[in-house]
C-alpha cells in the first residue's frame, strides 16, 4: 500500500502513462470538459484542492521542461497568488534548471488542451489558473 507522494490511483495511473514531451493540464473546478482527453476529477469543494497544492506534490518526481498558463492570470490575480504560482513553478527547476514559462492568451492556452494526455481537475477558484506541465 502506498505510504507516500501522490496516493490517489487515477492520478497515479495518468501520470505513469506520461512520456518526453508529453502535456498534463491542471485546471480549476470551472475548466470545460474535453472529449478527447481522459479527465481526473480531484474537486472536492470550492478551493480544495488547490492548483497549487497539486504543483507542490508533482514536483519531486515529475521532471517538466514547460509550462503554459494564460497571460490574463496576471492582470486578474492579487500579487500574492501570482507569487504562489511562480514559487510552485520554481520547484520544478531542481529538476529542470532551464525551465521555460510561456503565458499566451486564454484562447491559444485552451487551443492546446486536446493535444493532452489529461487532465486534473481541481477546486480551485483562481481566475486562469490552470497550466499545462510539458515532461521532458
Amino acid at each position: 500500500m502506498l505510504q507516500q507522494g501522490i496516493l490517489n490511483p487515477a492520478v497515479n495511473d495518468l501520470l505513469a502513462r506520461i512520456r518526453h514531451t508529453n502535456t498534463l493540464v491542471i485546471a480549476d473546478w470551472a475548466f470545460p470538459y474535453w472529449n478527447e482527453i481522459e479527465v481526473v476529477d480531484l474537486s472536492l469543494t470550492r478551493g480544495i484542492p488547490l492548483i497549487t497544492d497539486l504543483l507542490e506534490v508533482l514536483k519531486d518526481n515529475f521532471k517538466v521542461g514547460r509550462i503554459w498558463q494564460a497571460e490574463e492570470f496576471l492582470s486578474t490575480n492579487p500579487d500574492d497568488v501570482i507569487a504562489n504560482y511562480d514559487a510552485k513553478f520554481d520547484g520544478f527547476k531542481g529538476l529542470h534548471p532551464d525551465l521555460e514559462v510561456t503565458r499566451l492568451p486564454h484562447n491559444d492556452f485552451k487551443k492546446l488542451v486536446p493535444n493532452a494526455i489529461g487532465l486534473i481537475r481541481t477546486g480551485d477558484t483562481s481566475a486562469y489558473g490552470n497550466v499545462i506541465l510539458e515532461s521532458v
